[in-house]
């Protein structure tokens, strides 16, 4: 595990969990298609926007809400190349912003050694699942990873779920469990600009 994720940690009531490197590579993949499909340039998406989206879906509504964000990411992965502002260290870890839904707090942890990715998201996703004061998790993992997706499947399975709401978001909708599912891809084509009457036959 991190160091820095076993120092003690003041938990918020929302936490949003996103293995970041996915989450980039899905942007990536949005803006190729999408610019082919439709004509024109896609900006990089607005991390912002998107992390708003995001807590919509997992059920945060306008107030002063305290909505942590902790971004998982490969050691030698620098940035996410296709968000703005996207730099992990300079941009992102220790950076907030407030808006009409609260105060998103972003850290941004990488995986130690020879970690895997997916590995690493399985043991933060387990020591947030464990504590009592979160009441709303929104967890991305890498879904396209059956065995991921699997353990993540199965440590919410495990988890209290009497007292908190969990959304898991994907790209397509998966074999579910004790827990809510939304569809990655919305959040992150309002990020990138990409409005729905663009994209009707």
């Amino acid at each position: 595990m991190n160091n820095e994720l076993n120092k003690e940690v003041k938990w918020s009531e929302n936490v949003v969990l996103a293995d970041a490197d996915y989450v980039d590579s899905v942007a990536f993949n949005l803006i190729v298609n999408f610019e082919r499909m439709i004509g024109r340039r896609i900006p990089q998406a607005d991390i912002a926007k998107w992390l708003d989206c995001i807590a919509l879906d997992g059920g945060i509504r306008d107030g002063e809400n305290e909505i942590q964000v902790i971004l998982i990411h490969q050691k030698d992965k620098q940035q996410m190349d296709n968000f703005v502002p996207g730099n992990y260290q300079n941009d992102l870890s220790s950076k907030a912003f407030k808006d009409h839904l609260g105060e998103f707090t972003i850290n941004a942890y990488h995986t130690e050694g020879f970690a895997k990715t997916g590995d690493f998201f399985n043991e933060v996703l387990e020591l947030v699942c464990a504590q009592k004061d979160i009441k709303r998790l929104m967890v991305i993992p890498n879904a396209e990873d059956t065995p991921i997706y699997n353990k993540v499947r199965e440590t919410l399975r495990k988890a209290d779920n009497d007292d908190k709401r969990i959304t898991v978001f994907t790209m397509q909708p998966t074999v579910g469990g004790n827990f809510r599912q939304e569809i990655l891809g919305y959040s992150l084509m309002a990020a990138l600009g990409i409005k729905a009457d663009e994209i009707k036959d």
